[in-house]
């Protein structure tokens, strides 16, 4: 029941000024530090990287994450983070 409810929250990205971001539809956070965050949202797995970045507001029953810092890139990944990794390495190593 609980991944049909996922299914029904809207996915929305919201960036302001390059300092705060909101996205909706998240499902799960990976991993974080201050340069990334790795979240499984239901439109599939989404990597922010910046600087400096805070989770600022989060709300697990809707499925919101806010989060402040300085945003480089924003990346929307079909794959989980261990195949990311993977792929990383091995791109290295070639």
């Amino acid at each position: 029941m609980d991944k049909d409810i996922n299914n029904l929250v809207s996915h929305n990205v919201t960036i302001s000024d390059r300092k705060n971001i909101m996205i909706s539809g998240v499902k799960k956070i990976e991993s974080f530090d201050n340069e990334e965050f790795l979240m499984e949202t239901n439109m599939g797995y989404v990597l922010v990287k910046g600087s400096e970045l805070e989770i600022i507001k989060l709300d697990t029953y809707q499925g919101n994450v806010s989060i402040k810092g300085k945003f480089n890139s924003l990346i929307y990944m079909d794959s989980t983070k261990k195949e990311k990794d993977e792929g990383m390495f091995s791109k290295l190593f070639k």
